[in-house]
């Protein structure tokens, strides 16, 4: 889908455009401040223009969003130094995104905010209905948006979506991402060897990482229940505890100041009613994560505690302003030493009969106006000036050579031509300095031009091959998928295999049928490989996949996990799940979102013949059972043990026909002793007048052990080979 995300460059910016991008969503950026970082790459198109800027509605019609992310209180567009000033310019910026967005009517609205919005103590977990506590103006505002958003997602229908995240932290990567708590306490570590901190002050951390994934979810995710949730590991932690985790990394050269005074001060959000409708999995602990925060820090120490007023050492402050004095001064040490030999020359030439007429000052001027530029032509010109007068008073007094006008002449001329060379040297340096600039633009924009010409060259070697094999289109998904409607219903699921193999371009499918609510049993593969798994599987221990599947989505395996098939997806009947189909032996490059569509589409048309047949089936089980026993009548047993071995030679399955010598006992009574010997997948029935077990997914060396089984309880049992059906 098409997303606008409407915020400045940030650590928590960059991570979602990282998560969309995974994802496969087209990301645009609408942003206020211009070339202060380089553009993402990952960005399809950006767009800078103020929040309250008239150009807004031209902005959301040229992109066309599903989905917009407000980063609100997280937006890097805003500098919160005057709080009181900045608290205008967001609710203006904020109010005009909403408006314009509401005048569309269509998409989502997702805006973000903070725990700041509650500002005193509370002795419980705090929910999303909690009336906030605000203070300040930075935090009050952040408490109006959240309720402006909130009334236009009541009153208009809109679908807007608003989260709080809480105490969000991540390792930062200068002094100015140092913005949250753990940071701000690790800096100042850092800085002066002690972090101060609170027994009595409880807060819950989310790591960013951990927020992205929260967030995306609520983004992705086709329908929600509520316009506001709290996203939050609700685990409490002191801050003494955080500063004891820094002091451990930071070394013992850092210690703890406990200002542990007056009441618990509490501040926890609950995050139940997300985890109730969304998955989450906190995967960064804090005390893992803080760890490694730390000794990030502590090896870029530098980089931290530079800036911000931090004092150094005072030979580390002085070695640097005299190196940098030093670079400063020495273009005008150089000037005053090549002055040197000018003068000499001049004074030399001054009597000779060929270079009396050459003025080595005006060389001299002109080389520096070309070399450095205005300033140090000015410069040279007047050591040149010096240089001439003291020259002229070895033969005249300094009141003489003031007063002719040959010495003004000379001093215009010089002047003149060392400024206009300087000048024309200066815009030829910042001439220089915006054709370098333009070009790294145009360098980033010639890299954004092929990574769109690489996927638009991608996408049609797509459609070409669509076009030319014609295998993926609907109508020919259609018209091999109704080919099901033509076999038994007992054949169904075995030659569905084959079709969603040749669909699919794999030769690795199977076919799960579920045995109870955590098992699924293989019921037919088209190869070994797709035999990987076993004949049995708790799949509800495999999470990531069976996730996707209860969330009716195509599980995709992009991390290539050996124990997971590539891709996978599920067969529902009124709100069940009853197959699960696996796919194996897909090209990477074939592993995207229109191949899981295609899988989609393949499963809805052969759940309607799969579900026509267990409904036939259903409808028929009177007649196919002997009446009140597990035995299938005999023509309804022939036809089902006809499909299993036509199956079996064409490879989609696995079974074992057995025959049972009842002995003296009737069929029913040795149908009563032989329930506990086969599965819920297996089928006893009647063929000529004698007792038949079908096994299921089993070789003979398994039926062995039913065999066995059955000899136990007085009958005799052998594989029945080579039957003529």
């Amino acid at each position: 889908m098409d997303v606008l995300l409407a915020g400045g460059a940030n650590e928590l910016m960059n991570a979602m455009i990282d998560k969309l991008n995974k994802e496969g969503h087209r990301i645009y950026v609408l942003t206020e401040r211009r070339f202060e970082s380089p553009e993402n790459r990952k960005v399809f198109e950006y767009y800078y223009f103020p929040y309250d800027n008239d150009c807004l509605k031209e902005v959301f019609e040229s992109v066309n969003p599903q989905l917009v992310l407000c980063m609100g209180a997280y937006d890097a567009n805003y500098d919160w130094t005057d709080a009181r000033k900045e608290s205008v310019r967001f609710s203006l910026g904020m109010t005009n995104l909403l408006t314009v967005f509401a005048a569309r009517q269509k998409g989502r609205l997702v805006y973000l905010s903070t725990e700041e919005v509650y500002g005193r103590s509370y002795s419980t977990n705090i929910e999303e209905d909690e009336p906030t506590s605000a203070r300040g103006f930075r935090a009050m505002v952040f408490a109006q948006m959240e309720q402006q958003f909130r009334n236009y997602s009541r009153q208009m229908g809109l679908d807007v979506v608003t989260l709080r995240l809480d105490h969000l932290y991540a390792v930062p990567r200068s002094a100015g991402d140092c913005t949250h708590i753990s940071a701000k306490m690790c800096l100042e570590g850092l800085k002066t060897g002690k972090i101060s901190a609170s027994e009595f002050y409880q807060i819950s951390l989310l790591h960013l990482q951990d927020a992205v994934d929260f967030i995306y979810q609520v983004c992705a995710c086709e329908s929600h229940q509520k316009p506001l949730y709290n996203l939050s590991s609700s685990k409490a932690i002191t801050q003494m505890e955080i500063a004891r985790i820094l002091c451990k990394e930071l070394g013992s050269g850092t210690e703890v100041e406990d200002n542990s005074v007056g009441q618990v001060n509490r501040l926890i959000l609950s995050n139940e009613a997300f985890a109730a409708e969304f998955r989450q999995n906190i995967r960064h602990e804090p005390r893992e994560s803080l760890s490694q925060m730390a000794a990030y820090m502590k090896k870029h120490r530098n980089t931290f505690i530079s800036v911000d007023g931090a004092r150094d050492s005072f030979l580390n402050r002085f070695l640097g302003r005299t190196a940098a004095l030093f670079w400063a001064a020495l273009p005008f040490v150089e000037n005053m030493v090549c002055f040197i030999p000018f003068f000499m020359m001049n004074n030399r030439a001054t009597d000779s009969k060929y270079f009396s007429k050459l003025d080595f000052y005006l060389i001299y001027v002109l080389l520096f106006a070309v070399v450095y530029g205005q300033q140090q032509a000015t410069f040279s010109a007047l050591l040149a000036v010096l240089g001439y007068v003291f020259r002229q008073s070895y033969h005249r007094s300094g009141f003489e050579v003031m007063m002719d006008y040959n010495t003004y002449v000379w001093m215009a001329q010089l002047f003149i031509v060392g400024l206009v060379v300087g000048y024309m040297k200066d815009r030829l340096n910042v001439m220089q300095q915006e054709n370098r600039q333009e070009l790294q633009y145009m360098e980033n924009q010639l890299g954004d031009i092929e990574d769109i010409n690489t996927s638009n060259a991608r996408m049609k070697n797509v459609l070409v091959d669509q076009i030319i094999n014609q295998s993926d289109s609907l109508g020919k998904i259609y018209e091999v998928t109704s080919r099901l409607n033509k076999y038994e219903p007992e054949e169904v699921l075995f030659y569905a295999a084959d079709i969603v193999a040749k669909l699919m371009g794999s030769r690795d499918v199977a076919i799960y049928t579920i045995a109870n609510r955590e098992y699924a049993r293989l019921y037919s593969s088209t190869s070994q490989q797709a035999r990987r798994l076993g004949k049995s599987i708790q799949y509800l221990t495999m999470e990531e996949m069976s996730t996707a599947l209860t969330e009716r989505r195509v599980y995709i395996n992009k991390k290539l996990d050996e124990r997971y098939p590539l891709m996978a997806c599920a067969i529902y009947s009124e709100d069940e799940m009853q197959l699960i189909l696996m796919v194996w032996g897909i090209p990477w490059e074939r592993m995207t979102l229109s191949q899981a569509d295609t899988l989609n589409v393949i499963s809805d048309l052969i759940q309607n013949a799969v579900l026509s047949a267990n409904r036939y089936l259903a409808a028929l089980e009177g007649r196919r059972y002997i009446s009140g026993t597990p035995i299938m009548e005999e023509e309804a047993f022939t036809k089902l043990v006809r499909a299993y071995l036509t199956a079996q030679t064409k490879g989609l399955t696995e079974c074992a026909l057995v025959a049972v010598d009842i002995g003296d006992f009737s069929i029913e009574e040795a149908a009563g002793r032989l329930r506990g010997v086969f599965r819920q997948t297996d089928y006893l029935g009647v063929m000529a007048e004698k007792l038949y077990l079908l096994l299921s997914n089993s070789d003979e060396e398994a039926a062995g052990f039913v065999l066995e089984r059955v000899r136990k309880l007085g009958m005799d049992a052998h594989v029945q080979r080579g039957i003529d059906l």
